[in-house]
């Protein structure tokens, strides 16, 4: 999956394609968790270990993976943030 947009403005539905993606799985665990929850991305980049745990990743070790990614993902949103602040700063 490519990040075309921002994390922060994935609808459910790319939360899940990015889930498919990434971690095949922990599709079945996860999916009707999150379409249960409405977990869009603004909601993904906040979620913590004991939220997975919540949601059935239930294996410190899994948990630990896609926490990694997260933080990957919260990288990128924040790289997002500073481009528009430098673009606004340096705009005509």
């Amino acid at each position: 999956m490519v990040l075309s947009k921002r994390v922060s403005l994935w609808s459910v539905e790319e939360v899940l394609e990015w889930l498919q993606d990434q971690h095949p799985a922990h599709m079945g665990t996860l999916q009707k968790a999150i379409m249960k929850h409405a977990i869009s991305g603004r909601a993904l980049l906040r979620l913590k270990d004991y939220h997975l745990e919540v949601l059935g990743v239930e294996a410190e070790e899994h948990q630990q993976e896609i926490l990694q990614d997260l933080l990957l993902l919260r990288v990128q949103e924040e790289i997002d943030d500073l481009n528009d602040i430098c673009s606004e700063c340096f705009s005509p």
